[in-house]
């Protein structure tokens, strides 16, 4: 049975990665980030639990495999091992030498998050084995960035965080701020440690909501569009540099891939949305302008321009392998840039290593629109692309390596461009023996 033309029969493997992966997402985006297991500390947040717990469930079903197995070059799984065998190596090259007591911990937190985040990846990666599974996860992650979005939308008219009085059984809040207002306008976190990292996430997952609204058209039209409209609405109101170049960037590289028709109907449709605010909220375009226009004189950006020399003279002290993910501590400096910060803690060779995982994401997709001919894979592909490369861009806007629902929202939509490169099967195999 097929859900729609080009897909595949359903094949379930003994556990539903989509199911497990279902659940991870829910821990990600509806369980406040702040409320952590205790004894844990910041590697507490459910979902990095969760999330070690897919890496062991991915070693215990491939890399433990008694039967032989069929490995196919997967571009995206070397990418990523390169990678975390380069932070490894800088961990080593850390406890090896003269290193402050209070900076092992958060080397191995560090550790602890990255591989967190490389079992969610390689979950998705692996165990999404049919195209009919992969869009239910999509639909579920564009779902799942819908109501988050109403929550901010929630938290903008009401002036209320909301959140913040949840309490859940054996978590604990790790830290508890106030709301934060800019321009007289709050910025909504959602569930999200802080409003940037917020706003970051959604413009991730607009380009995956626009691909559901235009493509799954077995659903229903006001079902498919809920999550597109959610995301698209609160974009305006979180007061935040990163979310707008974020969305520009994601918009506009879904719309390459789009027919001139839809581009025209999108680019419309942005246009009635700024009329329309003009006249109904005139003070917060004007409060989005000015964050462009005034950011000379920004405090929080000439704090980001003032890093580059100090993070300079740290990186010329190891420059190759760093100091150590994780051994940067806020007291030494916020940079608000995680290059600057992988720059610093895991050298040029790890930072690099980094950047590849983005471009040989990137590369793999746009391989998958070239040659496949089926229009809503190859709109797919474009999502995705869109969706990593703003990921990877609004890195570059804060310490995204510290905020668990940023960081395990890319590494999941890497694992999704793998799975999606395996389903269509663009690689050469071979037989090989389980161990």
């Amino acid at each position: 049975m097929t859900s729609r033309a080009g897909a595949v029969p359903r094949t379930r493997t003994r556990i539903d990665a989509v199911a497990w992966l279902t659940v991870y997402v829910g821990l990600l985006f509806f369980i406040p980030s702040k409320l952590i297991v205790g004894p844990l500390g910041s590697a507490g947040a459910p979902s990095m639990v969760f999330g070690l717990g897919s890496l062991l469930l991915w070693m215990f079903f491939y890399v433990g495999a008694t039967k032989p197995v069929r490995v196919r070059v997967q571009p995206i799984r070397i990418a990523l091992c390169a990678f975390l065998f380069s932070v490894g190596v800088t961990y080593a090259l850390a406890m090896s030498g003269p290193i402050n007591s209070d900076e092992i911990s958060p080397a191995d937190v560090a550790l602890l998050a990255l591989a967190s985040w490389a079992g969610t990846l390689l979950i998705a990666h692996d165990g999404v084995r049919d195209r009919g599974r992969l869009d239910t996860l999509v639909w579920r992650i564009a779902v799942c960035g819908g109501v988050i979005a109403v929550l901010g939308i929630a938290q903008v008219l009401t002036h209320e965080v909301w959140v913040d009085r949840i309490s859940i059984p054996g978590l604990t809040a790790s830290d508890v701020t106030g709301a934060e207002l800019r321009g007289g306008f709050l910025r909504p976190p959602g569930t999200a440690i802080h409003p940037i990292e917020y706003g970051v996430v959604i413009t991730m997952l607009l380009p995956l909501a626009l691909h559901v609204a235009f493509q799954h058209t077995w659903r229903r039209p006001l079902v498919r569009w809920f999550p597109a409209a959610a995301l698209a609405a609160v974009i305006p109101v979180t007061s935040s540099r990163s979310a707008y170049i974020g969305a520009v960037i994601g918009v506009a590289i879904c719309a390459i891939g789009w027919p001139s028709m839809r581009r025209r109907l999108v680019a419309a449709v942005g246009v009635a949305g700024v009329v329309a605010m003009t006249f109904v909220a005139p003070h917060l375009l004007n409060s989005i302008v000015g964050l462009f226009t005034g950011a000379s004189e920004d405090p929080s950006i000439a704090s980001r321009t003032d890093s580059f020399a100090l993070a300079g003279s740290f990186i010329a002290e190891n420059p190759w392998f760093g100091r150590g993910l994780g051994t940067f501590l806020p007291k030494y400096r916020i940079f608000d840039n995680q290059y600057l910060a992988l720059l610093v803690t895991i050298g040029v060779v790890g930072t690099v290593l980094f950047v590849a995982l983005c471009a040989v994401a990137v590369g793999v997709l746009l391989r998958v629109r070239r040659v496949v001919p089926d229009e809503s894979t190859r709109d797919l592909a474009v999502a995705l692309v869109a969706a990593i490369v703003v990921g990877f861009v609004c890195l570059v806007m804060f310490d995204a390596f510290a905020f668990p629902m940023t960081m395990g929202t890319l590494f999941l939509l890497l694992g999704t461009a793998g799975a999606l490169r395996k389903i269509e099967d663009l690689g050469g195999n071979m037989l090989v023996g389980g161990t």
